[in-house]
């Protein structure tokens, strides 16, 4: 595999990519749709939308971060000179661009969908990022608008409110990451700890009032939150940068589950554990490239 090939790969987190298609399973289960009838084209299309979306937002965000990284990250392919600045603003945008008419092939309702995540990706990369609260909400909004890009399979949407669920999850993951560098966010792991407790307890509370699943979701559930407790209450016991690291690792990857637990609660017990195949896919991934 050539370095430069190999650098353009680095940049749009192959690991992170199942966890993005996760979110579409999810979504078209909330909808009622997650089915072998509805494992054709739209779906599809919705699975490559996101995949090129989240693809560019995390290209573009390094190169965004290209002066920061040159200090703290400088072996990342732009600040190492392995990829031109230029060059990966615009593989960047392609992305972003082959994903939304990606959507658009779906239904209008989804390219727009799509439209709105590619321009909360560009303002997270380029602008809120930066702020303490901003930032976060920015980042969950986005995996948000993800969760309803799935369940725009059918060109409507009845339950926008789920999509609350992964912007609670992803503000608590953003909040950890605060300390990555240079460790030393007890605080924001304890909150991020009390977010966790409200998505898992949301999950519960949607799947026991709108379906008759909940023991098929639970053990999913449980699985989800073995996953990402025991990381961050390690990285609260000591708060270095290396655990903080894996706590971020951790909940990154676990969407996966928590996308699969929402599968087999609006589906069926087997079409959730296909969806948990992916967290393997991602964990072979994360070893071969950084997450984060």
């Amino acid at each position: 595999m050539g370095s430069v090939f190999k650098g353009y790969l680095r940049l749009m987190r192959p690991a992170n990519l199942p966890t993005a298609a996760a979110d579409i399973f999810a979504g078209a289960a909330l909808s009622g749709m997650f089915s072998i009838n509805s494992l054709g084209p739209n779906i599809v299309y919705l699975v490559l939308a996101s995949v090129f979306l989240y693809a560019g937002g995390v290209v573009l965000n390094d190169v965004f971060d290209y002066k920061l990284d040159k200090v703290e990250r400088p072996e990342r392919p732009i600040p190492s000179g392995l990829i031109p600045l230029k060059a990966a603003a615009f593989f960047g945008m392609v992305l972003l661009l082959i994903g939304v008419l990606f959507a658009f092939l779906t239904n209008r309702l989804s390219g727009i969908i799509a439209l709105t995540l590619a321009f909360s990706i560009i303002l997270y990369d380029a602008y809120s990022k930066k702020h303490g609260f901003l930032g976060p909400m920015n980042m969950g909004l986005c995996r948000g608008l993800n969760l309803l890009l799935g369940m725009s399979l059918l060109g409507e949407i009845n339950a926008w409110w789920y999509g609350i669920i992964p912007l609670i999850y992803i503000f608590a993951i953003t909040l950890i990451s605060r300390g990555e560098v240079h460790g030393n966010n007890s605080k924001h792991i304890l909150w991020a700890g009390v977010l966790y407790l409200i998505v898992i307890l949301a999950v519960l509370a949607i799947v026991m009032m709108k379906t008759d699943n909940i023991l098929q979701a639970v053990p999913f559930l449980a699985l989800f939150a073995f996953s990402v407790y025991r990381p961050l209450v390690a990285a609260f016991r000591s708060n270095t940068p290396e655990n903080i690291k894996k706590a971020v690792i951790a909940g990154v990857l676990s969407l996966i589950v928590l996308d699969a637990t929402l599968v087999a609660g609006f589906s069926v017990w087997w079409y959730g554990l296909l969806v948990l195949l992916l967290l393997p896919l991602s964990i072979l991934l994360s070893k071969l490239f950084a997450v984060t």
